[in-house]
């Protein structure tokens, strides 16, 4: 839903930290990472790369000046393939996330700021390092999103 996330976007009073998580050996999974690496740092836009060890960074993501944290992964939505959503953590509990060693709902309690997940729905996740054509087309159209916003 670009217009969610443009409307997010938009609100100017916010420093947001963008966190890439995902695993690049396993296709689509790797949307997120594929994302975090290519978005500008502003004044209001910081961005880390977790890949798969989120939990590693809980320390570096707390002392990093935000306001706003979005982890940005691959979410089975049960849409078709290449949606995205910016979801508030307290309704992650019916979606699936793939390949992580902690689940983000239990992981956002040692987060000290507002949590949003910008899921991407995976078309697969089957090893492989590419993104399938229609997700790497929704992040591409994310990264441009992200990348326009005014500092």
């Amino acid at each position: 839903m670009p217009e969610k996330l443009t409307a997010f976007l938009s609100q100017n009073d916010r420093t947001i930290l963008f966190v890439g998580i995902g695993n690049l050996l396993r296709q689509d999974d790797g949307a997120g990472v594929y994302i975090s690496t290519r978005i500008r740092e502003t004044d209001h836009i910081k961005v880390i790369t977790a890949e798969v060890s989120i939990e590693n960074y809980i320390g570096k993501i707390n002392s990093t000046d935000h306001n706003t944290l979005v982890v940005i992964d691959c979410v089975d939505m049960n849409r078709p393939a290449g949606s995205f959503d910016l979801i508030p953590v307290e309704q992650v509990s019916d979606l699936t996330f793939n390949t992580h060693n902690i689940s983000l709902k239990k992981l956002s309690e040692f987060f000290r700021n507002e949590l949003f997940i910008l899921a991407i729905q995976p078309e697969t996740i089957a090893f492989g390092e590419n993104l399938s054509y229609i997700v790497r087309e929704a992040c591409d159209k994310i990264i441009i999103l992200i990348n326009k916003k005014e500092v």
